[in-house]
């Protein structure tokens, strides 16, 4: 892998950081600030929508800008409304910079996607999507932990204050490492560096809108919105889990988030090196994993052996299930270049308001903190009975346009 790809992954460490570690915060902020707990996760869900809204709309964007221009101004509006959040003391204040940084991180990472793409062997996707993702991982071993034991110690506005400054490096990195010039004229393989910039002879940003309409491609991102919002269900709600279900002390929150953390850290390195090759199996066994660990963690939840256990578990099975379906999204979304990573971010982002609304509900219908697992195992029952469906049409009809995922990167069929 080339040595940029992982100075790229350097920022996504930093922003995963800030995305994550509100899981560990919201107690903190929701008495800081004078709100709910329910409301002061309503953080995490705003950073979602704005990756969302932002994923696409910011791909577009950068289409006019060379990729390390484009990376550096997001990744500086992203340290810059960290700041603001750190010193605010109004929590709609603190709201709106989650939609801000959401929106320049949405930005950084669909560009990031297709930048590392760019970089590998036309065959080599998941791995490159690995690495990336491998800086959100890191995030959850050692980023949000630590941000955790800064809110424990100092108080909440210390981890945004850190999130800022682990930012500055990951600015000077990009500047120096990536390549400047425009997509498609920085000497990068693949179809991702052939497209994209002014004068260059990629497709244009209404051909690329048309190439995402594919059913393969839809089918794709609705199973990693499912998955991914079964992930930030529980993951925004572990700390009042740990502390008011499992009965465990505050203080055992960093390590439950970083047991999460090592999780998804080895889920996204296994998930690199079998997505490329043998997506299918992996996305069937891991769905169906995935799944009873939700309805084991929810019934086994006043454990605390079984909830240590069960979290690192669900982490790797999370992000091995979730890595994968990235790396099949960007194989499906050849024809867009440019644009497909931003609606790869968009789609993942969906689940990641999706799933803390739906627990915040739970929790506010009064049914508990251990709520948020079987809404986790609902979202994840959801996806696993539509990919069925589709797969089993694919094999009986061969219908491959709504198959999972359809074709390895040789050209076979992997169903």
């Amino acid at each position: 892998m080339p040595f940029a790809l992982y100075l790229l992954g350097l920022a996504v460490f930093a922003q995963g950081t800030s995305e994550f570690m509100l899981s560990g915060l919201v107690p903190d902020i929701a008495r800081d600030l004078g709100v709910s707990i329910p409301s002061a996760g309503h953080l995490t869900s705003a950073f979602a929508v704005g990756m969302v809204v932002g994923a696409p709309l910011m791909a577009l964007l950068s289409r006019r800008f060379s990729r390390r221009r484009a990376l550096s101004a997001f990744l500086v509006a992203f340290l810059l409304v960290h700041v603001v959040g750190a010193l605010t003391t109004s929590f709609a204040v603190l709201l709106a910079t989650r939609v801000a940084g959401a929106l320049a991180n949405a930005g950084f990472l669909a560009v990031a996607l297709v930048t590392a793409a760019s970089m590998v062997e036309p065959n080599a996707k998941g791995r490159a999507a690995s690495v990336l993702l491998g800086g959100v991982t890191l995030a959850c071993v050692a980023g949000v932990p630590a941000g955790a034991v800064l809110g424990e110690v100092w108080g909440w506005r210390s981890a945004f204050w850190a999130v800022a400054l682990l930012s500055v490096p990951a600015v000077l990195a990009i500047a120096r490492a990536v390549p400047g010039g425009a997509a498609g004229t920085d000497g990068t393989a693949g179809a991702a560096g052939a497209a994209g910039a002014p004068g260059t002879a990629g497709p244009s940003a209404l051909g690329e809108l048309r190439a995402l309409r594919g059913p393969r491609l839809v089918l794709t991102l609705l199973l990693g919105a499912l998955v991914n919002g079964a992930t930030f269900c529980t993951f925004t709600y572990l700390a009042p889990l740990v502390t008011e279900v499992t009965g465990l002390g505050s203080g055992w929150v960093p390590v439950v988030l970083a047991l999460f953390g090592i999780g998804s850290f080895v889920g996204v390195g296994l998930g690199g090196r079998v997505a490329d090759a043998r997506p299918v199996p992996l996305l069937v066994c891991g769905s169906l994993a995935l799944l009873t660990g939700w309805v084991l963690c929810a019934v086994t939840a006043g454990s605390p052996v079984a909830v240590l256990v069960l979290v690192l578990v669900q982490g790797a099975l999370s992000f091995a299930v979730g890595s994968t379906l990235i790396a099949q999204a960007l194989y499906a979304a050849t024809d867009a270049p440019t644009l497909s990573g931003g609606f790869a971010t968009a789609a993942f982002n969906v689940g990641g308001a999706l799933g803390p609304w739906c627990g915040g509900l739970a929790i506010s219908a009064g049914l508990g903190y251990r709520s948020p697992l079987w809404v986790s195992a609902l979202l994840v029952a959801a996806a696993t009975a539509i990919g069925g469906v589709s797969l089993g049409l694919s094999r009986r009809g061969g219908r491959e346009a709504v198959a999972v995922a359809v074709t390895r990167p040789g050209g076979d069929s992997s169903a």
